[in-house]
């Protein structure tokens, strides 16, 4: 993956160096480098050493310093300038291209006479003719940041070969990027398994979006299931600043979407009980010697939960089992290993880690859908830029233009023009406006600035949402569809007006008498860490009925 920060070596306003001093607090995050592979989110062993809780972190591919140099050049030089609609469609085609073989590592054959070493190099060795025929194929610098230790996949396909119905679950901004064709192909040609698409999030996209992707999916894949979910209905977010929707203690058991997800596999489900229980899988079950021990029997339908990191598959899980039983994350690589919960005695769900698959997005694309840790970037800033060009930042954030600064009280000095945009300008007028400073200088931290604007990007106070090709041809056939109505019921928009008392601690801090920096710290300064408490405490009423799973079911709740 990426080197830590080195810092930054430009000249100029007080800021240019504050990145070199915050560099300088980085620290390396592997403990075992290859030259074209780091890895990170390094944790410390365990005392007795028998279990090594690196296992299964995220490998992903370096960047050169020239790379990281110039791409920082560009964010101080290239003045932003707004993308036209047109470019905010995307094709699936255009990031998963037929004939760049991006498929994804498949588990070799093997038979029970195999010994688990034997199995284990086969393994390897094909995954390493998997990597040379994709690299063969996809020249350097067009790949995407993509999933490079073997350990992870090999999550994946146990969770593939134990599961009768795969739930691929998507972030409804932008469902392209995570739908790879090559998985959902294999599932359902070669596995024979049923894949049901959960576009997670629909609270964060414009009701007619959610049609619209609703439908070019369906195009694209004809029999594919399509089910459309959110884990915290309710009026979206008022303010870029305002704190965590999630402080208002949703019921897991409200999300949107839910019963229609129940009712695709009522068929396949029999007698339910109450209890949900937890079961960690320990390194045996990936073992070529257990597979029949795990796999469909008794009557017990496993749903296998798959998807990219931050997606949102652990709120999912809790809204299923209707409380909280995982914890959620926006750090890619939280879940390190699969997962076994029961909803009912004969139910079963199965939580992979969230997995990136090659592809060839655009990696600033690929940072702001939430796929790559933020608190790993060397070079945020162009990632800001590709942000600012898609989203109307300057009314969102309420900036001030660094040259602007020092003109405050000389007005008679102020020109008539305004000044011209940087992803830099942005991350140092961001910077001031929230009091970042360096320790030891005290200068804007631009590096903390910027990674605090993609963090508000990632968890939709800042919102990008990619469209379907042709969307802006037939924006009004959207904008009046039918299904209106039920897309709005579901996000929880046309059922409940929030009154006054709802939003004390929504409030953008501006209004507040507590300190800025302590207001909304949750909102946009959160170095990537659990919400630990989300769902829980004081509950307040959702909008609709809280579902009862086993009344979709068809199961008793007594037996």
């Amino acid at each position: 993956m990426l080197e830590c920060l080195p810092g930054d070596t430009g000249s100029g306003p007080s800021s240019r160096n504050a990145s070199l001093e915050r560099g300088e607090r980085q620290s390396d995050t592997s403990d075992s480098e290859t030259t074209d592979v780091k890895r990170i989110n390094q944790q410390p062993f365990s005392r007795d050493g028998r279990y090594d809780p690196n296992r299964f972190r995220l490998h992903f591919e370096k960047e050169s310093k020239e790379e990281v140099e110039r791409r920082k050049k560009l964010a101080r030089d290239t003045v932003l300038q707004p993308v036209s609609d047109k470019e905010l469609e995307v094709d699936i085609n255009d990031i998963y291209p037929p004939d760049k073989g991006l498929g994804f590592p498949r588990r070799p054959s093997w038979t029970y006479e195999m010994t688990r070493e034997s199995l284990l190099r086969k393994e390897e060795k094909s995954y390493r003719d998997y990597l040379e025929d994709l690299h063969s194929r996809n020249p350097i610098g067009t790949l995407s940041h993509f999933e490079h230790n073997l350990e992870t996949w090999r999550q994946l396909w146990r969770v593939l070969e134990m599961s009768d119905v795969i739930l691929l679950i998507v972030d409804i901004r932008h469902p392209v990027l995570q739908f790879p064709p090559d998985l959902y192909h294999y599932i359902t040609a070669e596995l024979h398994k049923q894949v049901i698409l959960v576009m997670n999030k629909a609270d964060l996209s414009p009701p007619p979006l959610v049609i619209a992707w609703k439908h070019y999916m369906t195009s694209q894949f004809p029999h594919l299931e399509i089910v459309c979910f959110t884990s915290h209905p309710g009026p979206s977010y008022s303010t870029v600043l305002q704190k965590r929707r999630m402080r208002r203690k949703a019921d897991w058991s409200r999300a949107g979407g839910l019963k229609d997800l129940f009712k695709l596999c009522s068929d396949r489900f029999s007698d339910g009980a109450e209890s949900v229980l937890v079961e960690h899988q320990t390194d045996s079950a990936l073992e070529m010697s257990n597979p029949a021990q795990e796999l469909y029997k008794d009557g017990v339908l496993t749903l296998g939960c798959i998807g990219f990191p931050n997606v949102g598959k652990s709120s999912v899980i809790n809204s299923l089992v209707g409380k909280k039983v995982v914890s959620v994350s926006r750090t890619p690589g939280h879940t390190k290993y699969f997962q076994t919960y029961y909803l009912t005695p004969t139910v079963k769900l199965c939580d992979c880690p969230g997995l990136v698959f090659p592809s060839r997005v655009n990696k600033q694309l690929q940072i702001l859908a939430g796929l790559y840790p933020v608190s790993q970037l060397q070079e945020p800033y162009t990632s800001v830029g590709y942000l600012c060009e898609r989203t109307p930042f300057l009314s969102v954030l309420k900036l001030k233009h660094p040259s602007l600064q020092e003109l405050d009280h000389q007005p008679g000095q102020r020109g008539l023009k305004e000044p011209e945009w940087t992803a830099w300008d942005v991350c140092e007028a961001w910077a001031e406006r929230r009091g970042y400073k360096t320790a030891k200088a005290a200068r804007n931290d631009v590096y903390r600035a910027a990674n605090s604007l993609l963090r508000l990007a990632i968890d939709g106070r800042l919102c990008l949402c990619l469209r379907p090709p042709g969307y802006s041809c037939l924006r009004e056939h959207w904008e009046n569809h039918q299904d209106l109505p039920e897309i709005m019921a579901l996000q929880g928009r046309a059922t409940e007006e929030e009154g006054p008392g709802d939003r004390e601690d929504e409030e953008d801090g501006e209004s507040s008498s507590e300190p800025e920096e302590e207001r909304d710290r949750d909102a946009d300064d959160d170095e990537d860490g659990d919400d630990e408490d989300e769902g829980f405490g004081h509950q307040r009423n959702a909008p609709g009925h809280a579902v009862n799973m086993f009344d979709v079911l068809r199961e008793n709740e007594c037996e």
